[in-house]
């Protein structure tokens, strides 16, 4: 059986395998009895976003936890770093989010945190996955789970009185992009509360239009509003609200890579920029580093995931980190990436500096990239093929400190991608197709 976890918990269709109701039934009663081997009278936190496969889902996983004599705690429609929040404030056993993030709503996921408030680790990952695939016999009666209205204030209380302590937002004009998920019932309140003028927008889920046109990824329509509200900043959520995206009042977009800029200078001029170290993945524009390093500051670069990332935070003791996608990570105060912690952060630095967003993102430029995918018969180390060095050790002598080489094959499709970013837009694609063509020659397919 092909491994169920992956970066980010469990993901794929809803009703299918391994989403649908008996799987997901088994994968609850497994967290359930691995957790009750060593703890006695272990509790659950649940939560999920607002498609319409979460409720019976909950349910599936629920009835399965239940019978292994686990109590659960259901928050009902809540952010993933919500519940991530309320495991660790419950002194919970687990935690359990059920959502597909950024996905459309056909899809589905599971995403299980530790009391931590981190992914739980790969052992317990590996076991879980050891019981679907034996199967189990689920013999118990479930029990009866209620809805807890209350958790859900908690963790908006925690936002409005422990991240946003003291901040005010009177006087500013925000439109916040709910994409019909997890953040329509919170962050129009947050921010409402902290006295800014708020416009929501794709705030009225109906179970089937999460993501859809809307959101952190598909910014257009939150540029618009923008523009049209003349706004002082419009935020962006996905569907599960782990991660935020910006848009400035100049209608300019404002990424993961130029937030963490932001954060970075914030933190560092208040001295809480631990080793003068930011964390990213090999994905985060190379505008980056070099605005960074010439500001003095370190970019540690990970593989591509918000696990990797947190799990670099935690090795080297930093204190901020991201991916380009907006997932912010801030351990002091949250080991989940959290939009609305992210974006309540942002706007203190703006209003304790009196800055627009547009001029507290000043110094970094996003520099051009190229991005060319080959397809190979297959995957050879590129260290073993002479011609595709050659131009790799000519690429990287040309870009010198002004540009970023990435090449690597696809985790799942027989290709070479090809990465490069620099100064100048026609001279990476000239780059870049030299590097394809000599690929092509060596093990094109």
């Amino acid at each position: 059986m092909k491994a169920l976890f992956g970066t980010d918990g469990i993901r794929g269709e809803a009703g299918r395998f391994p989403l649908d109701a008996a799987t997901v039934n088994t994968i609850g009663f497994s967290l359930a009895r691995h957790l009750a081997e060593t703890i006695k009278e272990p509790t659950i936190v649940i939560g999920r976003d607002t498609r319409e496969s979460g409720e019976w889902l909950e349910q599936a996983l629920t009835d399965g936890a239940t019978r292994a004599g686990v109590k659960c705690l259901s928050a009902g429609v809540i952010t993933t770093p919500g519940v991530a929040y309320l495991t660790r404030k419950l002194h919970a056993h687990a935690g359990v989010v059920i959502s597909a993030s950024h996905n459309p709503y056909q899809d589905n996921g599971i995403k299980i945190f530790a009391p931590s408030g981190q992914k739980i680790d790969d052992a317990l990952e590996r076991q879980i996955e050891s019981d679907v695939k034996q199967g189990l016999n689920l013999s118990a009666a479930p029990k009866h789970v209620d809805l807890n209205p209350t958790l859900r204030n908690d963790y908006l209380h925690f936002l409005t009185d422990e991240i946003a302590r003291d901040l005010s937002l009177q006087g500013l004009t925000i439109v916040v992009d709910c994409a019909n998920g997890a953040s329509t019932e919170f962050a129009p309140r947050l921010f409402e509360n902290l006295g800014a003028r708020v416009i929501a927008i794709n705030a009225k889920p109906d179970g089937r239009n999460i993501n859809l046109n809307s959101g952190s990824l598909h910014i257009e329509s939150l540029m618009e509003a923008v523009a049209r509200e003349k706004a002082d900043l419009g935020v962006a959520f996905d569907g599960d609200a782990d991660r935020s995206l910006f848009v400035d009042e100049k209608d300019g977009f404002v990424d993961g890579d130029a937030t963490l800029w932001v954060l970075a200078n914030y933190l560092r001029a208040h001295g809480r920029l631990k080793d003068e170290t930011v964390v990213a993945t090999v994905m985060s524009n190379v505008g980056l580093e070099i605005a960074l390093r010439a500001a003095g500051i370190r970019l540690v670069r990970t593989d591509v995931g918000d696990k990797y990332v947190l799990d670099e935070l935690m090795r080297l003791g930093a204190s901020l980190g991201g991916e380009q996608s907006g997932h912010i990570i801030l351990p002091e105060l949250s080991l989940a990436g959290d939009g609305m912690i992210t974006a309540l952060c942002v706007l203190r630095a703006l209003r304790e500096t009196g800055k627009t967003l547009t001029q507290a993102t000043a110094g970094f430029q996003q520099y051009p990239q190229i991005l060319v995918n080959v397809r190979v018969r297959e995957k050879v180390p590129f260290a073993q093929l002479p011609g595709v060095q050659a131009e790799v050790k000519n690429v990287e002598e040309r870009l010198s400190q002004k540009g970023r080489l990435l090449l690597r094959y696809s985790g799942t499709e027989p290709l070479a991608r090809v990465m490069i970013e620099g100064e100048s837009q026609l001279e990476i694609e000239g780059y870049a197709g030299r590097i394809a063509d000599a690929i092509k020659r060596e093990i094109g397919a």
